[in-house]
């Protein structure tokens, strides 16, 4: 099923861990860093280990803490192997040879480890997005971290991030990764505003956005499903499609192309979830 909502939650509260996996998210990310305080990324780990001891009812990705502190290698001792772990995110990559290491460190014996996904939060990252992104085969997505990005280039509004957007959606697809998801929308009561968002972050390319509230879950997945027009427009095409005997166009004028086609059923495998 295609991923179209991630719900973060701290690690250190371990009631809301169990409320968002059943919140309706297709992946609850719990997290060991910005979301915590420093006095207690001790007991976040130890809660998430525990949590992650037994597999959960819908997948849980952990947000380690920072690669280059002292934190992220006993996060990574702690959970890289519980049967509960479906996948590491990884915050504020900067070089490929962080996701190396990484993946070798949480290689088991067999050769395999937990997917990986990077954050990039940084004009660095973003310098380095498809570098970061062909690094090593665990490595299944990449995405922006805006807040802290925003901070880095000194932005004063969300326009500033377009640039940043559009490359790591193609540095994503040139990876052949799947596109990435938005970052999360900071203000979880502008429910109008996350709809907008979501709206222009779609048109950059992006599938599916990451969230800190569940209120903000059936906003997003709605943004994203085709509308009912875009399926009846893809429905067309591949009608179309198969009769086709040479060039042909569609009533509007468009002509359809195997570049029309391979948009179409991307549209239709979206329609399982409506």
């Amino acid at each position: 099923m295609t991923t179209l909502t991630w719900l973060y939650v701290p690690g250190d509260r371990p009631a809301i861990v169990t409320k968002a996996l059943s919140a309706g998210a297709d992946v609850v990310v719990v997290d060991l860093e910005d979301a915590v305080a420093a006095d207690r990324k001790e007991y976040a780990r130890q809660a998430t280990a525990e949590r992650l001891t037994d597999p959960q009812p819908i997948p849980v990705h952990v947000r380690l803490n920072a690669l280059d502190g002292p934190l992220a290698a006993a996060d990574l001792a702690a959970l890289a192997s519980l049967p509960g772990l479906c996948g590491l995110r990884l915050p504020k990559v900067t070089t490929p040879g962080q996701i190396t290491r990484v993946a070798r460190t949480t290689a088991t014996a067999e050769g395999s480890g937990p997917p990986l996904y990077a954050l990039l939060e940084s004009a660095l990252g973003i310098e380095r997005a498809y570098d970061i992104a062909t690094a090593h085969p665990a490595l299944r997505g990449i995405a922006l971290g805006e807040a802290d990005l925003r901070a880095d280039l000194g932005l004063r509004d969300d326009t500033g991030l377009d640039w940043a957007r559009s490359r790591v959606v193609v540095a994503a697809r040139a990876a052949a990764l799947p596109p990435p998801p938005q970052s999360v929308h900071p203000d979880t009561r502008d429910l109008d505003g996350l709809r907008t968002s979501c709206a222009h972050g779609r048109a950059l390319g992006f599938l599916g956005r990451a969230a800190i509230h569940p209120r903000q879950l059936p906003v997003i997945e709605r943004a994203y499903l085709p509308t009912d027009e875009e399926i009846e427009r893809a429905e067309t095409v591949l009608k179309a499609a198969e009769a086709q005997q040479g060039a042909q166009a569609l009533p509007d004028g468009t002509f359809i192309d195997a570049a029309v086609v391979a948009q179409a059923h991307r549209t239709l495998s979206l329609t399982h979830r409506r």
